[in-house]
């Protein structure tokens, strides 16, 4: 079997299971591209081994397609198409664990305050359409391909609530918005409603000027320049600036410190903000939780209490 084949079987097997599966396809196509027209049985570890190196340093990057080029190898012998996983037996040391920039209030402000820079004579409402994006990825949590797939349809502002359509998880949900961030979004439909509706009620919410969905690739150029422009910097002895993603990251984190600060009964709405995330089960919404100063300490206050509940020791 041509390695072209095996990558095409493959991908149809893992859909077939349920599985979205949709950026590794362009991932291993590349691979038998850069490794031409070979038989699975001829493919070397070092050529494996080339392909991920690339030109450039290692980055988890690396690991994620070292994992998905097992699968793919791994599937290979399981059908009998060749008779060993040809992976380079030595393999980096592990990157350190990632973390995600957990954008302060002030961070915050300058983003939303920054959107100015995007102004365009041929895209007039792009300042006011990326502000609003940013407000309802901070306000509620969900994810940027999310935001970039809503409908006029799904956002249903008189009920004040969103509906999430095929989600990472093949999962729809109800996502209920908060009356500041109706507000917004109800000025920004106003002016949404000039552009072109090309599919009427299933336009995209978030369009250019053309009325079409915006790309999410254009999306993080966009945000690269107005989180340079806000001044947000990369955290000490991080690898990585702040991502847009991020704000999910930073929406999880604030939700608990504000539960912390009221007083709320924390570990008995996790599972709630689990749901409210479209997150499978707890351990996935944990991920996002990021020890940042405040949460720690309110936890620790939090546990100050338990342990000591007459406050002997304060």
């Amino acid at each position: 079997m041509k390695l072209l084949e095996l990558v095409n079987t493959y991908v149809t097997f893992k859909r077939s299971l349920g599985m979205r599966f949709a950026t590794q396809p362009r991932v291993l196509r590349r691979f038998s591209r850069v490794l031409g027209d070979l038989e699975v049985s001829e493919v070397t570890p070092e050529a494996v081994r080339a392909f991920l190196d690339g030109d450039r340093s290692v980055t988890n990057t690396w690991f994620l397609n070292y994992s998905l080029l097992r699968g793919l190898f791994k599937f290979a012998v399981s059908r009998g198409f060749t008779r060993r996983l040809p992976l380079p037996d030595i393999t980096p040391s592990p990157l350190p664990p990632f973390r995600p920039h957990i954008y302060s209030t002030n961070e915050l402000t300058a983003l939303l305050t920054a959107t100015s820079v995007l102004k365009s004579c041929r895209n007039p409402m792009q300042p006011s359409t990326f502000r609003v994006l940013l407000l309802l990825l901070y306000s509620t949590g969900i994810r940027v391909g999310e935001a970039l797939r809503l409908t006029l349809r799904d956002v249903d502002l008189h009920s004040r609530v969103i509906t999430i359509q095929d989600t990472k998880f093949f999962k729809s949900r109800l996502v209920p918005v908060g009356p500041r961030l109706t507000e917004e979004l109800l000025a920004f439909s106003k002016l949404r409603n000039a552009l072109p509706m090309l599919q009427r009620e299933e336009s995209a919410f978030f369009a250019s000027s053309t009325g079409r969905r915006i790309p999410y690739q254009h999306v993080i150029t966009l945000f690269q320049r107005v989180r340079s422009a806000a001044g947000v910097q990369r955290d000490k002895g991080s690898s990585y600036p702040p991502r847009l993603h991020d704000l999910r990251h930073t929406a999880a984190v604030h939700r608990v410190i504000a539960w912390y600060r009221d007083g709320a009964d924390v570990q008995r709405l996790l599972p709630q903000l689990a749901t409210y995330l479209g997150h499978k089960d707890l351990r996935s919404t944990q991920h996002y939780l990021t020890m940042t100063p405040e949460l720690l300490e309110r936890a620790s206050l939090r546990f100050q209490q338990y342990a000591d509940p007459e406050g002997r020791h304060a």
